[in-house]
Formats: C-alpha cells, sequence, structure tokens
C-alpha cells in the first residue's frame, strides 16, 4: 500500500475531529513508492488553520515549482494536532509540522521529533540565532512579539507600554489579559515576572502582581477574536496580545494601536519540525530550507503577515507600521525568547495557579 495515499485517506477520517485536510494537486504523486521513503514526489505539512491560501501562495506553489514535489496540508490548533501527533506516536504520515514553540517543546521531550539536519538546510546560516536554539530540534521560521494593543484616541504608545497601565483603577473594566494557556499569556506572566520579580520565570510574584490587577481585568481572554472584538467594541482600552493581531486593523484604519513593553520584552516562534515517523525526510529538508530562503520569508511577510527570521529580508510596511524597528532585529531591541525546558515541566501547574490565585483570586 502506498504510505502516502494511506495517510491521504486517513486525514479525511481526521477532519470529523476538527482537522482539516487540504490536497494540492496531487497528479505528481507516484502509485508505486513503498517503504519509509515515502513518495519523493509529495509531503504532508501539518499547519495552522488559519491564512492557508495566502500560505499556500508564498511559500507551497513556489516551492512545487521550484522542486517539483506536491504538498498536502493537514491544518488543525497547535492542541488538537499535538494530541495526534501523540496519538501516532510521530508516525502519523506527516513530513513537516509548523507549530508554535510551546507545543513543539512538549512533543520534542516526548521524543516525537527528530533532529533538523543542518547539512540539508543550509539556509539554517541565513537566519537569526534566536531563531536555532540548541532546546529545539528544529528551526523557527517566524515570530510574534508580545505588547499591548490599545486604543489611541484613549491612551497614548508609553501609557500602554508600562505595564502599571493594568493596575490604574482609572481603566477598571476597561482592560483585557490572555490567559496563561495562550501564547500571549506565558509571554505576559513572564514579562510581568521579569518586571516585578527575579526573572521571567518567577511565577510568584507574577501570580501575586496579576492577581492585584485582577479587579481592573474585564476578561482574560483565551482567544485574541475575543480581544479584537472587545477593542473594537469600545468595552476596553487595552490589552496585552501578541504584535501580529493588531496588523489588519491598523491597516483598515482602526483607533488601535499596537507598543512593546517598556520591560519584560518576549517573543514566541512557529517552528517547522519533522516528526520521527516523517515518510519523505529528503522532501522535508527541501521544504524547510525553502521556508527559511529569503524568497519565502519576503513572500510569507508580504501575503501572510509573518515577521521573519531571515533579517536580510525587507519588512513590509505593513508589519512596520505596527512594531516599528523592532522587527530589524528583535533581539537587539530587547526580545528574548523563553526556555522551554523551565516551561514544559512546569506548564500544568502554572496553568492551574493561574485560574487559581489569578484569575478566581
Amino acid at each position: 500500500m502506498n504510505p502516502k495515499s494511506s495517510a491521504l485517506r486517513r486525514r479525511t477520517l481526521l477532519a470529523t475531529t476538527g482537522l482539516t485536510a487540504v490536497a494540492l494537486v496531487l497528479a505528481g504523486c507516484s502509485d508505486d513508492a513503498g517503504g519509509g521513503d515515502g513518495d519523493a514526489q509529495s509531503i504532508v505539512v501539518s499547519t495552522f488553520p488559519f491564512g492557508v491560501e495566502e500560505f499556500t501562495e508564498a511559500v507551497v506553489d513556489p516551492f512545487t515549482e521550484a522542486t517539483g514535489i506536491e504538498v498536502v496540508l493537514d491544518t488543525g490548533s497547535n492542541a488538537d494536532r499535538l494530541s495526534q501527533l501523540q496519538l501516532d506516536q510521530g508516525d502519523g504520515g506527516v513530513d513537516v509540522m509548523l507549530i508554535s514553540d510551546t507545543y513543539a517543546a512538549i512533543a520534542d521531550a516526548e521524543g516525537l521529533f527528530q533532529q533538523v539536519d543542518a547539512e540539508a538546510v543550509p539556509n539554517l546560516q541565513e537566519i537569526a540565532p534566536f531563531a536555532v536554539e540548541d532546546a529545539y530540534s528544529g528551526p523557527a521560521y517566524s515570530y510574534q512579539l508580545n505588547g499591548t494593543m490599545y486604543n489611541t484616541d484613549e491612551l497614548s504608545a508609553d501609557e500602554a507600554a508600562d505595564w502599571e497601565l493594568y493596575a490604574n483603577t482609572d481603566y477598571a473594566g476597561r482592560l483585557a489579559l490572555p490567559d496563561i494557556a495562550v501564547t500571549a499569556g506565558q509571554l505576559t506572566v513572564s514579562g510581568v515576572a521579569s518586571t516585578y520579580g527575579d526573572g521571567p520565570f518567577d511565577v510568584d510574584t507574577a501570580f501575586a502582581t496579576m492577581a492585584g490587577w485582577a479587579p481592573n481585568i474585564l476578561q482574560f481572554y483565551s482567544s485574541t477574536t475575543e480581544l479584537t472584538n472587545l477593542l473594537t467594541q469600545g468595552e476596553i482600552v487595552a490589552g496585552a496580545a501578541l504584535n501580529g493581531f493588531a496588523t489588519d486593523l491598523i491597516a483598515a484604519g482602526e483607533p488601535i494601536g499596537w507598543a512593546p513593553p517598556a520591560e519584560g520584552r518576549y517573543m514566541a516562534t512557529n517552528r517547522a519540525m519533522i516528526p520521527t515517523g516523517a515518510p519523505n525526510l529528503d522532501g522535508a529538508h527541501q521544504f524547510i530550507d525553502y521556508l527559511l530562503s529569503a524568497e519565502a520569508q519576503t513572500a510569507s511577510a508580504a501575503l501572510v503577515g509573518d515577521l521573519p527570521v531571515n533579517l536580510s529580508v525587507e519588512i513590509p510596511e505593513e508589519l512596520t507600521a505596527v512594531v516599528g524597528d523592532v522587527a530589524l532585529d528583535p533581539t537587539a531591541a530587547g526580545y528574548e525568547t523563553l526556555d522551554p525546558n523551565e516551561i514544559v515541566p512546569n506548564r500544568n501547574e502554572w496553568v492551574e495557579r493561574f485560574a487559581r490565585e489569578v484569575v478566581g483570586g
């Protein structure tokens, strides 16, 4: 049985559980590929459920044109795709998984990803040092900055950049913070911990500080859509959030801004990982190499809105309108990534404590 055909049939079943398979012209697939090498003319890429058309235009179609390798996109949330990877023990027919760093680290700790071969991905030499951290078995291909989205009619950028905004009773009931379980949540907790405590993982200080802010917080949100709705409807003046969710609002002329915090600047990465049972290892490495190329990073920045890890890429005006010069070199601007070896073993406990001590306190 063709292992790639089996994988495609399996993805049809996964659609009933919330994952969507998007087949992209599989005419190039061979019917007689066999063994563990998969079909050399196709790969399965597991990715996020949003921006699929833009990602296809920016990366997938040019990759196929350049290499002849067709791509099947298997989409779903971070949590759903991690759960499926765990059920499959890394052997579910996926060649490349594009996934947020915390979820990548969880799977790495369980031995579900293999090390990306640097010799097979020469573009690793062209990306920022933070994108090739040893803590992960695969590189970052984009990143997101934590900061505060705010109503520009109500606040200045300097006011939005100050963590003390969330302690200001003048805005009681008109502020929002992320739940720790979402990407911006851990970045926010670490930003508060670093600013008021002894470092990014001083959660005791962070939780106590944020519990003090809680009476001012209208909502601890679990999806950024909740935050953007509250902000555009005028129910809040500000909320901690990733930069990417401000881009369309600012481009549309909404009175919305995004400001990096004056202190406690942390960023998240999206990473390109190879599952241990990837059927087409060569195709997987070719895809990751292309994903990191200046061509793909430029197109992805323009069409998808991803901040590029290839720092030679010119940043589109739509992105600099949000983050300014930070995107030229985020580490030089004071942004840091978080050590997954600190987060993964403590994550469940911190999620429970946040719910009890901050939200429920």
